[in-house]
């Protein structure tokens, strides 16, 4: 099975790449497009800020690449909210897959979240030997708000998406590559899963 992981400068991808060797995958880092379009899956991390990450992709000709790929995508982190219509982060029109609008966590919380919060209300095979409340790992100041394609949700002040889905794309606000265990087990599902 090839799998890309996308390169463009703002992922966490050493850490992605270490967690799928130990699941006995290897993850090609590129920005070739050709690599990427002929990928049997394809893992979006990032790790960040929107607008300068938006930019990065734009010049790599990635924006068009990325809504238009047919084969299961995962986006860790930055690359989730990446894949919505609009960030509040620097004011960033984003990749347009997902409708809806990233948002910056209210003034009276501590930003970033950083560390681990319970991920509830699990839907899709992507949760598959994964418990309602466990603990993820987090670290963002911008969320996604509870939308029709959300299928796990976590709670900072307000509940928010911590994954949704749409057709071929999955986006996770969590790091599943520093999630220990459980985060290993959401990278298998996406793997193994059509």
């Amino acid at each position: 099975m090839r799998i890309a992981i996308i390169d463009y400068g703002a992922g966490n991808t050493q850490s992605v790449k270490y967690a799928l060797k130990r699941l006995g995958c290897e993850g090609v880092l590129t920005s070739d497009k050709e690599v990427i379009s002929n990928s049997d899956k394809v893992i979006f991390p990032g790790v960040g800020q929107a607008s300068s990450a938006m930019k990065k992709l734009q010049s790599e000709g990635l924006d068009l690449l990325i809504p238009n790929l047919k084969q299961p995508v995962l986006g860790i982190c930055l690359g989730m909210q990446l894949m919505c219509n609009f960030s509040e982060e620097g004011n960033t029109e984003c990749l347009k897959i997902f409708n809806s609008k990233v948002k910056k966590f209210d003034n009276s919380l501590k930003v970033p979240q950083i560390g681990w919060n319970t991920i509830f209300d699990l839907k899709t095979s992507l949760f598959n030997s994964i418990s309602e409340k466990e603990y993820m790992y987090l670290v963002h100041s911008y969320f996604v708000p509870v939308i029709s394609e959300t299928i796990a949700t976590s709670k900072y002040g307000i509940d928010y998406s911590t994954a949704i889905k749409k057709n071929n794309f999955t986006g996770v606000q969590f790091h599943p590559e520093k999630s220990g265990g459980k985060g290993e087990i959401i990278l298998k599902n996406f793997i193994t899963n059509p």
